[in-house]
């Protein structure tokens, strides 16, 4: 048999996701519904913060920046997973297409990468911002804030990019059926009819090592931060910040706690249904929580939206404006 007949015979062209098919139809709209109205509104929070980042000059420095740009990976994010997800809930057809899942197991893992190294990001901002604030202006410049955004987009593409090139190298013939609401890769290398063995050990090696040392670096930065929150003299201030920091650590603990268990332990110790729900955290949790914790907590940006809020008031009802004038 030549090896063209072998791709032939051997390709999978379309691919099923079980997802929670096992649920009742009742609880699957009830669940669509709230998987729907968390969508809805993450997409929105988050949309709202760019916008106001955008037009308040208050917002304008590296802090917000670092904001605006989690919140625009947060959208595509959630919207890789989340759309796809609440289909299946409501059709019988769970299919999608094999390069239709290539393609969402790479915007996963861009995207989701890209966040590890923003948070990295944000947390040497924090850190700089509470231990040096004399020296946060000359640190963080604006030239600075861009390269750093920039570098975290770049290091996930690499690292991705090199994912990919190792999984282009299997053959995938079957079965077709991937037990999980999107194309994860432990249920893809399961599909696969080569040996998946060197090209698994890789994979983790990738992906232990961005996970880990963004947990350690960011550890690193919220630990300086936590003894330089000690000097402080008034409790008010330290209860303060260490609330606010209290919520940041909440929102990592979701995100590095959910990774470290999807992919940074060893893959015969873990079960697809588990890496569903614990994926659920990850992909719709997380990102619902992010508007909240990072951005509509802050009194700057309340501040903010009040006023935005004022100004479009007055813009769309003038009359009602010198009414109460």
């Amino acid at each position: 048999m030549s090896d063209m007949e072998e791709r032939n015979e051997t390709a999978v062209s379309v691919l099923i996701l079980l997802g929670f098919s096992s649920l009742g139809e009742k609880l699957k709209i009830f669940l669509f519904l709230i998987l729907l109205l968390t969508y809805l509104i993450t997409v929105t929070g988050n949309v709202v913060i760019i916008f106001i980042v955008c037009v308040d000059r208050r917002l304008h420095s590296p802090m917000y920046f670092f904001i605006a740009n989690l919140s625009f990976l947060e959208i595509w994010f959630t919207s890789v997973t989340s759309p796809r997800l609440m289909l299946n809930f409501l059709s019988v057809n769970q299919t999608i297409s094999f390069y239709g899942c290539m393609a969402q197991s790479y915007f996963y893992f861009v995207l989701g990468g890209t966040e590890l190294f923003l948070i990295v990001v944000m947390s040497f901002d924090r850190y700089v911002a509470i231990c040096h604030p004399l020296q946060y202006a000359t640190i963080m410049k604006q030239r600075l804030s861009f390269q750093l955004v920039l570098g975290s987009w770049v290091g996930s593409f690499t690292v991705t990019n090199l994912r990919m090139l190792l999984i282009s190298k299997l053959r995938f013939c079957g079965p077709n059926v991937i037990n999980h609401f999107f194309c994860d890769n432990a249920p893809l290398f399961q599909l696969s009819c080569t040996d998946t063995s060197r090209v698994q050990r890789m994979d983790a090696i990738l992906i232990s090592t961005l996970l880990l040392t963004s947990l350690c670096l960011t550890m690193l930065s919220y630990m300086s931060i936590f003894f330089s929150i000690l000097q402080i003299p008034t409790a008010t201030s330290r209860q303060k910040a260490f609330g606010t920091c209290g919520s940041h650590l909440t929102a990592l603990t979701i995100a590095y706690g959910s990774c470290i268990v999807l992919y940074a332990r060893p893959s015969g110790n873990s079960s697809l249904d588990v890496n569903k729900g614990v994926a659920l955290l990850n992909t719709i949790v997380y990102p619902f929580l992010n508007p909240f914790i990072y951005s509509l907590r802050n009194k700057t940006v309340k501040l903010a939206l009040r006023g935005t809020f004022s100004r479009s008031t007055v813009m769309l009802f003038p009359n009602l404006h010198h009414a109460s004038g």
